[in-house]
């Protein structure tokens, strides 16, 4: 059961809870947190070490219940659990949509911190919700906005202006977080560049390791095997950015 430090306004729908305590965490790890007589859900670790955080967007009961909790209340935290991003040759291209950019946070940073050169494509629906931006470009990554409504940057998907990118510079690495539909298309680009990919999956999760198979994907476990899989694994998934389990189980179109 950890303290929450502060409550963070991201954007208009995202937020951050950062804790008193300190929480070791690989890039691209994640922790079931559980609010106290509500819910148990997955979170993106967005910050690691000193005052971990996580950052989520409120969309369901869960969220709303953690949107309410104020300094001093008391998260219960399970983790960090699964596969985390590895960081691979010098200069990497780190592709974020909506809130894929809460686990990608920390990887920029660590990048940055093993010298290594880092441009970020930061994509949002519009320019209210574009997430640690600011965070971006303060640990050195060269930053790159997409939006789907042109009201900041590049007028379109994420996707479409990390292919622009790709096509000025060689890059050894893409690591991106966001919608399957995204992270098919990217695959598609790295494939055709020769660019090695590991790309975070969000899926339904309702116990972290790997037990009650809601986040099952093609046989794999996402929270276990993943969250994070490389350009192999991704290519070889059928289910990719075409189905996924609902809350049920129910196997339903993306």
């Amino acid at each position: 059961m950890l303290i929450i430090r502060e409550h963070i306004d991201e954007t208009p729908s995202i937020k951050t809870i950062r804790f008193t305590e300190t929480l070791k965490a690989r890039p691209g790890q994640f922790v079931m947190a559980w609010v106290p007589g509500v819910d148990e859900f997955p979170m993106s670790v967005s910050y690691a070490g000193r005052k971990f955080g996580m950052t989520y967007q409120v969309v369901g009961d869960g969220t709303k219940a953690l949107a309410r909790l104020r300094t001093g209340d008391i998260v219960g935290i399970r983790g960090p659990y699964g596969k985390g991003f590895e960081i691979k040759g010098r200069k990497i291209l780190v592709v974020a949509g909506g809130t894929g950019m809460a686990a990608l946070g920390p990887l920029i940073e660590d990048a940055k911190a093993r010298k290594c050169s880092v441009d970020l494509v930061l994509g949002a629906r519009t320019s209210k919700e574009l997430l640690f931006e600011t965070r971006a470009t303060k640990a050195g990554a060269s930053v790159h906005v997409s939006t789907d409504d042109g009201s900041k940057g590049f007028k379109g998907l994420a996707s479409e202006l990390a292919e622009s990118v790709l096509e000025e510079g060689k890059f050894d690495l893409i690591c991106a977080c966001g919608p399957e539909k995204m992270i098919v298309s990217l695959l598609r680009v790295a494939k055709k560049k020769r660019t090695g990919m590991q790309a975070s999956l969000e899926r339904i999760m309702k116990c972290g390791i790997g037990i009650c198979d809601s986040c099952a994907l093609d046989g794999r476990h996402v929270c276990k095997d993943g969250p994070v899989f490389d350009d192999a694994q991704l290519g070889a998934f059928e289910e990719l950015g075409k189905t996924k389990l609902d809350l049920a189980g129910r196997k339903t179109p993306i």
